[in-house]
Parts: structure tokens; sequence; C-alpha cells
């Protein structure tokens, strides 16, 4: 009976070790399992890249301003320009027009921008204003003679005129020109005819007594038939008494 209670006792151990030793095996099978895989890294930003030029259009000999910005890029480059920051800004002068293509790389991949600088040509120079003819000079610097009613005697206050008329005249000795003499409407035909005859003589007379040779000067009457003012008014008349200096080709 003894020996019997011994035996259960030696198969109660060998089962507590079995259990232990299954026990302990399961404990190392789970220590030694594989962690699982940490989550790939996300992938690199893409570089964005942006490039301007101000103003966009200029004349050639005249500069513009080209201004570029970029992000998540390490190599930048502009064609015709070479490696630039990633940010910045640069004058440039071109003498036609220009696309400035900017490249922008990094790990994240390729970005691409551009901006076109239009170049124009100055306008010409204006044309040199032409040198005035001698007729044009005669026009603004000849002045008429006036006249007091039914008289043909150069008045007083005309001779600084007449000085003016043989000052320019004396200075442009080329110059050929007539006189006409003119009369206001009063008067019959003839009479004004010969009137405005000896008004064309005076002023004639008072430019040669001024130095101005005499055969640079014709004379002519048209007496009333060419008024330069149609009003019945003493300031009408006025203005057609006159001996009226005209340039001769």
């Amino acid at each position: 009976m003894e020996r019997k209670n011994m035996k259960l006792q030696t198969l109660r151990t060998v089962a507590t070790v079995a259990c232990l030793a299954a026990i302990l095996m399961l404990g190392a099978c789970k220590k030694k399992a594989a962690p699982p895989p940490p989550p790939p890294p996300p992938p690199p930003p893409a570089p964005t890249a942006s490039i301007s030029v101000s103003p966009d259009t200029i004349q050639t000999g005249q500069s513009a301003t080209l201004s570029w910005q970029t992000s998540n890029a390490t190599d930048v480059s502009i064609d015709g320009i070479g490696a630039v920051q990633p940010s910045g800004s640069q004058q440039v002068s071109p003498t036609e027009s220009t696309t400035y293509h900017l490249t922008a790389k990094g790990a994240g991949g390729t970005q691409e921008a551009t901006t076109r600088l239009t170049v124009t040509q100055p306008p010409p120079p204006p044309a040199p204003a032409p040198s005035p003819t001698d007729e044009d000079l005669f026009g603004q610097n000849v002045k008429d003679v006036y006249f007091d009613y039914d008289k043909s005697d150069v008045r007083p206050d005309q001779q600084g005129a007449i000085q003016g008329d043989a000052q320019f005249l004396n200075e442009h000795t080329g110059i050929n020109f007539l006189i006409e003499g003119h009369c206001d409407e009063r008067g019959s035909i003839e009479y004004n005819l010969a009137l405005g005859d000896r008004r064309a003589q005076s002023a004639k007379n008072a430019l040669v007594a001024a130095g101005v040779n005499a055969s640079r000067i014709k004379t002519i009457s048209y007496g009333k038939e060419k008024p330069f003012c149609m009003e019945h008014t003493e300031a009408c008349w006025q203005e057609n008494r006159r001996g009226h200096f005209v340039y001769q080709k």
C-alpha cells in the first residue's frame, strides 16, 4: 500500500513538472514572436515654385525686376541666369522679349514655372521741325501799315512798323515783295484806286528811306475792291485802310 502511494506521488510530481515545463515553453514562445513592422515614413513634400517680372513690358535699354519663390527645393535654376537661391529677385535687361523658365528640384520631385518679359523698341525720335521758309519768316515779321481816312502819308504811330519791316527786309535781302494799297468802302472806285496807289507808294518810299532796295518792291492798288473787313463801321473801315505786304516768290 505504501509503495502504491509513493507511485501516485511520483506521478503527481511528474505531471506537475510537465505542466510547469509546458507553461514555461508557452511563455518562451510568446516572448520570441517578432514585433509588427513600423509604418512607412510619409513621402517628402513636393516643391512649389512661382516666378514673376515687373513691369512685364519694357523698352530696349530699360530693366525689370525678376522675382521668384520656391519651397521644399534644394536645386533652383532659371534658364539664361543659372542657379539661384530658393527665393529672391534680380534686375534683368534683355534686348529682346524673353520667357524666364524656373526649375525647382527637391526630394519630393520637380516643379516648374515661367514668366514672360516683352521688350519693345522705343519710338523713333521726333523729326526735327523744318526750318521756317523765307515766306514763313516774312509773314511772321513784316507788318502792314495803316492810314487815316482819305490820307496816304504814313502816320507817326506807323513809323515803328515801317522800321521793324525795314530791319527784317535788310537782314533778308533775297526776299522780294508786293505792297497792296487798300481803301475803305467810301468813295468811288476810281478815287479809291488812285488813293490805294498813293498809299502803296508811300509805304514803299518809307521803306526805301530806311534802306530797303527799291528793286525788291512792287506796288499795286486794289482800292476798295478787296476789303479785309465787311462791316460798315469805323473800326472795320480802319482795317481796310492799309498798305498790305505780300511775299513774292
